[in-house]
């Protein structure tokens, strides 16, 4: 199946983060939270401005990014869980 966001809406997939600690704890899956670090599935066409222009989106397919917490809502796409979310939930781009 084919997903495509849209207007300024942007699919994620959030990027596993490391299951050990820097002292070498293993962190056990329950107790691990979410990470707040995906990359860019795919981007809506962008949103129309107060003068009718698309205005692009900030971010690219492929850019890893920040954001918060509790932003976006989860989905299922062919079995795997991402994330589709506003442009403006997007903290920062990960350079």
């Amino acid at each position: 199946m084919k997903f495509r966001p849209l207007h300024d809406r942007v699919l994620v997939k959030r990027v596993e983060s490391d299951t050990k600690t820097k002292g070498g704890i293993i962190i056990p899956d329950t107790a691990q939270e979410k990470p707040m670090e995906g990359k860019v599935i795919s981007v809506g066409s962008g949103v129309r401005g107060e003068d009718g222009k698309l205005v692009p989106l900030d971010v690219k397919k492929g850019d890893r990014i920040l954001f918060g917490k509790w932003s976006g809502t989860e989905v299922k796409v062919d079995g795997d869980d991402l994330l589709i979310m506003k442009e403006t939930d997007i903290m920062g781009i990960i350079e």
